[in-house]
């Protein structure tokens, strides 16, 4: 990463000596593409940018909008892991003026900003805290992660019915709940059960 870095600071050594007006003071969130897998490696970057003032105080956040996931395997046991929401892409809050569009432009591994041709536009103040909030709420309570059909046959882990098998016949993801059909004495009864209740035959 430092010879990446010793390499950007190269590439923009030229343009620090310029003084910029900003077209808009009040720093903004904005969305940057990064080749895939390098999300974290752009993040590292800016970070240090500004940990060192080579950002000219332009740059505010860096995030890499993340989920926390539940997973059930097939033996019932519970793991919570780390996924990126949208991979490939990065939110930097900065003030955008021609200098702080080629700082973060000229990070290797990023390909550009996304919206606008001339000037990257921002996004809308909702859909940043759309995102920071489902963040924040992943973080607190992570969702689980449906990967179940229906007609899939899974089996019950606890409750009255462990043990039991039944059908998949609906996923509601908001109250991250599976609708199944369960035979009891013979009649097929629609049973709702915490995604966390299942496994796979």
């Amino acid at each position: 990463m430092s010879t990446d870095l010793e390499e950007f600071q190269q590439l923009i050594q030229a343009k620090s000596d310029k003084s910029e007006q900003s077209d808009e003071k009040k720093p903004r969130w904005y969305i940057v593409h990064t080749y895939s897998g390098f999300e974290q490696r752009v993040q590292r970057t800016i970070n240090e940018l500004k940990r060192t003032g080579q950002d000219h105080g332009l740059i505010e956040e860096v995030i890499v909008p993340t989920e926390k996931i539940v997973e059930v395997n097939k033996r019932g046991q519970k793991r919570t892991i780390t996924r990126k929401s949208y991979p490939g892409y990065v939110l930097v809050r900065m003030i955008m003026t021609d200098l702080s569009w080629h700082i973060v432009q000229s990070i290797p591994k990023v390909t550009g900003f996304i919206g606008g041709k001339n000037r990257p536009a921002p996004m809308r103040d909702s859909e940043a805290e759309h995102i920071l909030n489902l963040m924040k709420t992943s973080e607190d309570t992570p969702r689980p992660q449906f990967n179940y059909q229906p007609g899939e046959q899974v089996r019950l882990l606890e409750g009255p019915f462990r043990g039991y098998t039944a059908v998949v016949q609906e996923i509601n993801q908001e109250k991250g709940v599976v609708i199944v059909s369960l035979s009891i004495f013979g009649r097929q009864t629609p049973l709702e059960v915490q995604f966390s209740n299942l496994s796979r035959e």
